[in-house]
């Protein structure tokens, strides 16, 4: 007989103790043989949670392609900010909250292939929770439980690149989603990048590039240790170090290669994450701290050192510079009128953060994705920093690349590849990954 929804008092020896207001596994299954039993024999009520989904309050339309407001040093608190829900003093927020409805939540069992209920599970069978985008395909190949570390798609090409810690480079077909080419490495891969024509791998102790025009390869040497970050920018190939040190490679027309230019030092830890915006190379270390760089000098401008552990990633939108890290937070920084940049909102998250991305939205507005390290990746819309969605993973997801046509993929520490499109532009995208 089933149990009321009230609680009620059992007795035992030693006296009552109250029942357990958790639904009884064994009673789901159909098997419980326990009378009375602690637990419920029947669902608990479901909340009215509208999907599960947080509505934040006086969002504001915003276009980030605007005039650049300028800022006084230290007085940023006190202007009215665009970023997030709230104007006035630097905002906290507090992420995308943990759905109340149970539908919006991942089954952990389905994530393991274990899950008896199917339709009848009161679980997440997808993953994935938005309205705005859906996920295209699954590409397997890369070694289980082995990250994958870096994605690029060249503009133009119809190959998908993908390097992880297996070793190895996968070179996909984008038309039918098929593995072409592995390339084994014997190293781990710590990042992938293209500009056209170039695909850059960074490895331990060297540069792999491949013309994708002339399949001409290169291996440039001088790395120490595993190459973490790359970014080109005026003729130049930028390698974010193991030892902190970031190695810069000119282009050399004539040859069609690379000559060693510099080697910029400064910080005290690896370089895992660089950036090119604005004549600027932005750096973000394991030491807490991003340097800010001079194309033209390569010399360091001034350090940024809000962030309190490791800065993860930093990304570049129109005149605004975004940064997450391991201490939980994205933090968004403005050019001030000294010509330095200084933090004007601070968003937060319930855990680390591991990479940002961005793109425009079927409707052309920005969208910030960015993975935590709870095996999720976050999607919010710029600056309202207002949940577009969340999508879940088996592990960490440490690459995200985005693509002209409303593609972006991701990459997490399974070995997973998967591929997602901005529902409104799916013939977009299809065509996209035709081209």
């Amino acid at each position: 007989m089933g149990i009321d929804n009230t609680k009620r008092i059992v007795n035992r020896s030693g006296g009552g103790v109250p029942t357990i207001d958790e639904v009884c596994r064994h009673w789901r299954a159909v098997r419980c043989t326990r009378n009375p039993c602690q637990y419920r024999h029947g669902e608990l009520p479901q909340p009215n949670s509208n999907n599960g989904r947080q509505q934040p309050s006086n969002q504001r339309n915003f276009s980030l392609s605007g005039s650049f407001p300028q800022r006084k040093p230290n007085t940023y608190n006190r202007v009215p900010s665009k970023w997030g829900n709230q104007a006035g003093a630097v905002p906290k927020s507090t992420g995308f909250k943990a759905p109340l409805n149970t539908r919006d939540q991942i089954c952990k069992y389905w994530m393991a292939g274990k899950c008896s209920y199917g339709e009848r599970c009161k679980f997440l069978h997808q993953w994935f929770v938005s309205d705005d985008f859906t996920m295209l395909a699954q590409l397997a190949g890369h070694e289980k439980e082995k990250v994958i570390t870096g994605i690029a798609k060249p503009i133009g090409s119809n190959k998908l690149y993908s390097g992880g810690k297996d070793g190895t480079v996968r070179v996909w077909e984008c038309l039918t989603g098929k593995c072409a080419t592995v390339i084994n490495l014997g190293s781990e891969v710590g990042c992938v990048i293209s500009e056209d024509p170039w695909v850059f791998v960074g490895i331990n102790n060297c540069v792999k590039a491949w013309n994708t025009q002339t399949n001409s390869e290169l291996s440039l040497g001088g790395p120490s240790g595993q190459v973490y970050a790359l970014a080109v920018g005026n003729e130049k190939l930028f390698a974010g170090t193991q030892d902190g040190t970031i190695l810069v490679w000119k282009f050399v027309a004539a040859t069609n290669g690379f000559e060693p230019a510099a080697a910029l030092q400064g910080h005290s830890a690896s370089v895992v994450t660089l950036v090119v915006g604005a004549n600027i190379l932005y750096s973000g270390s394991v030491d807490n701290t991003i340097r800010v760089w001079g194309l033209e000098t390569l010399q360091c401008i001034y350090t940024l050192t809000d962030h309190t552990s490791v800065v993860m990633s930093v990304l570049c939108w129109d005149q605004f510079l975004l940064s997450c890290s391991l201490d939980k937070t994205i933090k968004v920084w403005a050019v001030t009128e000294t010509g330095k940049l200084e933090v004007t909102y601070t968003h937060e998250e319930e855990h680390g953060l591991f990479a940002l991305s961005g793109m425009p939205d079927a409707q052309g507005k920005p969208v910030l994705i960015c993975s935590c390290n709870d095996n999720t990746v976050c999607l919010y819309d710029l600056p309202s920093f207002k949940a577009r969605g969340k999508i879940y993973a088996k592990e960490e997801t440490r690459a995200i690349q985005t693509v002209p046509g409303g593609l972006y993929f991701t990459g997490d520490g399974s070995g997973d590849l998967k591929v997602w499109k901005w529902t409104e532009q799916s013939r977009a995208a299809a065509a996209t990954m035709q081209q």
